[in-house]
């Protein structure tokens, strides 16, 4: 099968034409004949560029370039860069923009330098694969392509005197590891010069010169494939000035440096025009399996500028409200046994910690050894498992949707792992055996082949459906062994070449190869349109990891006869993650923001948003309105000073009225319709806003605040008193009316992905949830002592109420959730009982101090937070923060009825350091009040939503009850439960 391409796709086509619109009108007059070869001739009009670029951009809408060459750049030819999606051809259009540029201009000498193996095999397989698309389309225009080689140095020659069409693929480690170093190559010993890499040392072969030279000589035009990856460093920069270009041309999805970019095709825009495949997300999360002695190495190295290294474990810790996980830094010596109350630790005691990279680890003294990210006692590999079922049976339905619809489309899932050896590796014997991946893959595939749903798709081998690519050590010419490597070794280069020749076989459907399992060969450079299922079986390492192996199956798919398919109902990609969506979808959205830079956030509203509105079929608003729109919508205070939506832009509200210019009235629908893109509201947002909350340190002159605080700044404590019977007969009861205890669960969920301009979000679910439970322990533990110790009651006493219970069956399928569940309801008996034998007496000499309220670096939530607007004018204050953080829409209207009122002496949200001891939790009221109404009256308030105590929690109530049982105790203060801002004050 052989790809096919289509030249009239018009997004590439305005990509290609917005390149050679920049050279429009400038004369290719010279000689093209000099010294070494035939070089690129192109007559250089700064200011005419300028003008075309700004034209362009104008039309592109795309900022502005104030000049041609920034202050402080590094080089002295111009630079123009082309942003391109991931999966949106980007290769193709720089390509075939080499051929526009030969066939308008008469260019002939171009280079494509790239950052790595991967990216460099991929380029030389497109050439090949393009190769006639290419002479169809240009009368059969002659052109070569080749790789720079050391040892192949005739290349270099042919380039130079070649009067045809030549592209060189070049590796920017090939000339950059001297010519980054050296200033002057005039100054060099003739032993340095030895060092030097061979295109930059003289050649009996060249008549005495030096590689680079015919290159320098020819002006070649330079395409620099992911250039945040090329020239990213001063280094790099030089090396690349060392070429001598007429001018360079950048090609990447994510640019970090935009040089006068002239096209611009985003994720958002992609994905919105459907020129990507749409994204899943089927994530599979577990629960913690608390039934064993849990250690996970979370983190291993050197911090700072420390010699000796050091590492963190998660390991469980009980504690009242269940078992949690609890980081540890281990260095030397530790023992774990020391930093938890839970049994199983003993013999965790730090031997060593190994932080070679690549190679870091921990041993105990127990001799378990532990890696980066693995764990022990939990399950991970439950997880693997369900990760595997999960990519197989995506696989398989989309296989049966295709059927069913009569389209031929091969379809592909790819498998990231962790390490080789977990999918294959060869025996002493050198022998090739399965590792675990590999046979969960084929128990996964086996058993779902077989489900009646599937009966109709082709039967096919479980051993030839799938295969891996990895760097292979040869002894004598037989394979011996497959090791991880990092994607960039020379091992891999083999790997990338056969990933690059099988490219078009795997998409036949006679070649039963399905599923594709990679170490690192796969990270970059690589992709398949026909890959509809991406499984990581391994952590998220690099901020960039989400998106680099999402960019490996985001083009759209083919058909049989190499089409490409537009569908938007079958190009959709599904992620299977050991993940919430939330937490991927975040973190992806992270991952975009870091890669597209330039401060770009999702939400945020760029200056010229409103350049494309129109007045009429033929006047846009362009750049320069915009501008002024944005910063007029900015001093109304729709948009803060960086461009994010306020809440002052509320457009459901049905009395909201956008105030604009008069010239931008009559625009204002599509002036909001442009606003509101930007909000999503399924967007999975960052942390919100935070404000400095100042202290009003003149409250404390205030006297009815210093009498307020006399009353209620007493401590007190608690007695109680219950009945044991009594006890045991409400908590047997509440065990065996208690929520079902399940098995540790792996719960799945699929769901649709949507990408906007607000941000990367969930747009349905595909399908329902689903629940699998597995096997989680092996002994059971002492039940009733782990009870007692979280309760504190006899081993009698709670040896009846399990005895009544009836629910034992349940401890058996999951002991630790058992205990937790059981305690908890035990406890809530308790705390039932106790406050109706509760007494408060006071805490002679114990006293809140005033001086707390002066808190250091106190912070509120802009979103949910009232701004004191008249409480702290004139001569009194009325309140201490100019802040007040409101957990309710009635805490709201409280504080903005309570702010400024005439007859409100005092008042405050009370402090979260201010509580009362209860059996059940400290307990924090909401407000202190001083009202004078014909006298002075001191008020504690509890502002609820409703007055029902069967509508409030059981914990709510209780705490409630032990709050009138303390202000009783401390004597003339009124305290009471409000439902609104009238019973606040009400007397």
């Amino acid at each position: 099968m052989k790809l096919k391409f289509n030249p009239n796709l018009d997004y590439q086509q305005d990509a290609i034409e917005s390149t050679l619109s920049v050279f429009e009108g400038l004369s290719t007059a010279g000689e093209p004949y000099r010294k070494l070869g035939i070089a690129n001739t192109l007559s250089w009009d700064a200011d005419k560029v300028l003008g075309n670029l700004h034209r362009v951009q104008e039309q592109n809408f795309i900022e502005k370039s104030p000049h041609l060459f920034e202050a402080g750049d590094d080089y002295p030819f111009p630079n123009f860069s082309v942003e391109m999606e991931t999966g949106t051809g980007k290769t193709y259009v720089y390509l075939r923009s080499i051929f526009e540029l030969h066939k308008r201009l008469g260019l002939r000498k171009f280079i494509i330098v790239v950052p790595s193996v991967a990216i460099r095999e991929g380029v030389l397989s497109s050439l090949a694969m393009m190769k006639e698309h290419f002479r169809s389309l240009y009368d059969n225009a002659p052109f070569d392509h080749y790789v720079y080689s050391a040892k192949d140095l005739s290349k270099v020659r042919q380039f130079a005197t070649a009067n045809t069409l030549q592209i060189m693929v070049i590796n920017i480690q090939a000339f950059q590891r001297d010519a980054g170093d050296v200033e002057s190559y005039d100054s060099l010993t003739p032993e340095q010069i030895k060092k030097l890499s061979v295109i930059h040392r003289e050649q009996d072969r060249m008549s005495g010169v030096k590689p680079i030279e015919f290159i320098q000589d020819v002006r070649p035009v330079l395409l620099i494939d992911e250039p945040q990856s090329v020239d990213n460093t001063a280094k790099a920069r030089r090396a690349v000035n060392h070429l001598k270009p007429l001018f360079a041309l950048r090609y990447s999805a994510t640019h970090r440096n935009p040089y006068n970019v002239v096209y611009q095709l985003g994720p958002v825009k992609a994905y919105d025009k459907k020129l990507v495949k749409q994204i899943s997300v089927a994530s599979i999360q577990s629960q913690s399996n608390v039934n064993q002695t849990y250690l996970k190495l979370s983190q291993i190295g050197y911090s700072g500028k420390a010699k000796t290294p050091s590492a963190s474990v998660v390991i469980f810790e009980d504690t009242p409200n269940g078992t949690k996980e609890k980081t540890v830094k281990l260095k030397q010596g530790t023992d774990l046994s020391d930093h938890t109350n839970r049994s199983g630790y003993q013999g965790y005691v730090v031997d060593e910690i190994y932080a070679e990279p690549g190679a870091e680890y921990v041993r105990f003294a127990n001799n378990v050894i532990l890696e980066p990210e693995q764990d022990k006692g939990g399950i991970h590999d439950d997880v693997l498992k369900a990760q595997i079922r999960q990519t197989v049976e995506e696989h398989f339905k989309k296989e049966r949707n295709l059927q069913k619809q009569g389209l031929d489309v091969k379809v592909l899932s790819l498998f990231f792992i962790d390490k080789v050896a977990n999918y294959r590796y060869y025996d002493e014997y050198g022998h090739v055996q399965k590792g675990k991946l590999a046979r969960w893959f084929e128990e996964a595939y086996s058993e779902l082949a077989a489900s009646s749903l599937f009966s109709d798709l082709p039967k096919l081998n479980v051993e030839q459906v799938h295969n891996g690519y990895f760097a292979e050590v040869k002894k004598r010419g037989k394979v011996v062994e497959l090791k991880d490597t990092s994607g960039t070794t020379a091992s891999d280069a083999e790997v990338y070449e056969l990933i690059m020749k099988d490219k078009e076989r795997l998409l036949d459907q006679s070649e039963p190869l399905r599923f594709i399992f990679s170490h690192s060969a796969l990270k970059e450079g690589w992709d398949n349109p026909n890959v509809f299922q991406i499984c990581t079986l391994r952590e998220f390492g690099s901020e960039k990891e989400r998106r680099q192996t999402l960019g490996r199956g985001l083009r759209l798919s083919v058909d049989a006869n190499g089409d490409r398919v537009f569908d938007p109902q079958v190009n959709r990609l599904t992620v299977v993650a050991s993940e919430s969506f939330e937490d991927y979808a975040k973190n992806l959205q992270t991952e975009m923001e870091k890669d597209i830079g330039g401060g770009f956030k999702f939400g945020r509203v760029p200056a010229i948003a409103f350049a494309p509105l129109a007045f009429n079929d033929t006047e846009t608003l362009g750049q320069e309105k915009s501008r002024h729109l944005w910063q007029a919508l900015k001093a109304e205070g729709y948009l803060d000073a960086k461009g994010d939506l306020t809440a002052r832009f509320q457009p459901d509200d049905m009395y909201f009225q956008l105030q604009v210019p008069p010239e931008y009235q009559p625009l204002e629908n599509e002036i909001i319709d442009r606003l509101r893109s930007f909000m999503f509201a399924g967007r999975v947002q960052d942390a919100r806003k935070r404000t400095a909350v100042s202290y009003n340190k003149r409250v404390e002159l205030n006297p009815d605040f210093k009498a307020l605080w006399d009353k209620i700044s007493q401590k007190t404590r608690y007695a109680i008193q219950f009945d044991t019977q009594q006890l045991i007969d409400l908590a047997s009861h509440k065990l065996q009316n208690m929520p079902v205890v399940k098995p540790v669960t792996l719960t799945i969920d699929h769901t649709q992905a949507k990408l906007t301009e607000a941000g990367f979000g969930s747009d349905r679910q595909i399908s329902t949830t689903k629940e699998r439970y597995v096997s989680s322990h092996e002994i059971l533990p002492d039940l009733i002592g782990a009870l007692q110790e979280r309760t504190h009651l006899t081993r009698g006493t709670l040896l009846t109420i399990i005895r009544n219970c009836k629910r034992l069956g349940e401890f058996k399928t999951n002991p630790q959730g058992f205990i937790t569940e059981a305690a908890r309801q035990v406890q809530k008996a308790l705390d039932e009982l106790l406050v109706d034998g509760i007494r408060y007496e006071k805490l002679a000499g114990e006293h809140y101090k005033m001086e707390l309220f002066d808190e250091p670096e106190l912070e509120a939530y802009l979103d949910r937070s009232y701004q004191v607007q008249h409480g702290n004018q004139g001569d009194q204050v009325q309140t201490p923060y100019d802040y007040i953080e409101c957990d309710s829409h009635i805490e709201r209207m409280t504080a903005q009825a309570l702010d400024g009122a005439g007859n409100v002496k005092f008042f405050c949200k009370l402090p979260r350091w201010f509580t009362i001891p209860t059996p059940v939790g400290d307990y924090n009221p909401d407000w202190a009040v001083v009202l004078d109404e014909d006298r002075k009256v001191y008020l504690i308030r509890e502002t609820k939503t409703t007055h029902d105590s069967d509508k409030r929690r059981l914990k709510e109530n209780l705490k409630i009850l032990c709050g009138e049982a303390h202000f009783e105790a401390l004597g003339g203060v009124d305290y009471k439960v409000a439902t609104s801002v009238a019973e606040v004050t009400a007397v």
